[in-house]
């Protein structure tokens, strides 16, 4: 008999999950709330040129840099992936991400949908999530609320959502965002799965046969 204990799980490299959607979804508030019952994932924060909102901290919310400070990431090869949304950088810089995959922790992203596609091009086996509004009527409503875009920008966010929503069938799965705690629960459901995947557990014969 070894000196494994038995409850310790075969390993493996962490899993990359993408939360997509339009503005307004409700993307920071689902991630928030599966952070709050899955403590042990990581998630990636995102570098973007956008201003900093009331309540967002640095190097939390993201990491906020100028759009002359970001393209020069992006020529230094610091950037993995990136989208230019509203005028504005979003990207996902490389040093903490692979340090967290290379540690075995599972990172949970919140990018924009050709963000997630452009990762997906690179790392087919991470896992890709598109976050839906029960209805374009309810989006527009959730981005009122909020407030922090009015007149023409809200517009502009609701025609983008209107691209944005058919390209759900390019994504691994789909997920409504009808009530918070349904949405992180059923997310929480698709990581533990793809987690359990066999091709995912390296050596899974090995420790087993040998245990």
């Amino acid at each position: 008999m070894s000196g494994t204990p038995e409850t310790e799980t075969p390993f493996r490299k962490g899993l990359l999950v993408c939360v997509s959607g339009p503005s307004g979804v409700g993307k920071g508030s689902v991630i928030d709330h599966v952070r709050e019952r899955t403590p042990d994932i990581a998630h990636s924060v995102s570098v973007t040129s956008r201003p900093k909102r009331d309540g967002e901290c640095e190097g939390v919310s993201y990491y906020f840099r100028t759009k002359e400070e970001f393209q020069r990431m992006l020529a230094n090869g610091e950037i993995l992936e990136y989208d230019i949304y509203l005028n504005h950088y979003y990207g996902t810089p490389i040093a903490p991400l692979m340090e967290l995959i290379q540690a075995g922790k599972d990172v949970l992203f919140d990018l924009t949908v050709s963000g997630s596609l452009m990762l997906k091009e690179k790392y087919p086996d991470a896992v890709t999530i598109f976050l839906l509004p029960p209805s374009m009527t309810d989006l527009r409503k959730r981005l009122i609320c909020r407030g922090t875009e009015k007149g023409k920008v809200l517009e502009r966010r609701l025609l983008e959502a209107s691209v944005e929503i058919p390209k759900a069938d390019l994504f691994d799965y789909a997920v409504i965002n009808d009530d918070l705690e349904l949405a992180s629960a059923r997310i929480i459901a698709i990581i533990e799965a793809e987690k359990h995947r066999y091709h995912r557990q390296i050596g899974i014969e090995d420790r087993i046969m040998n245990g």
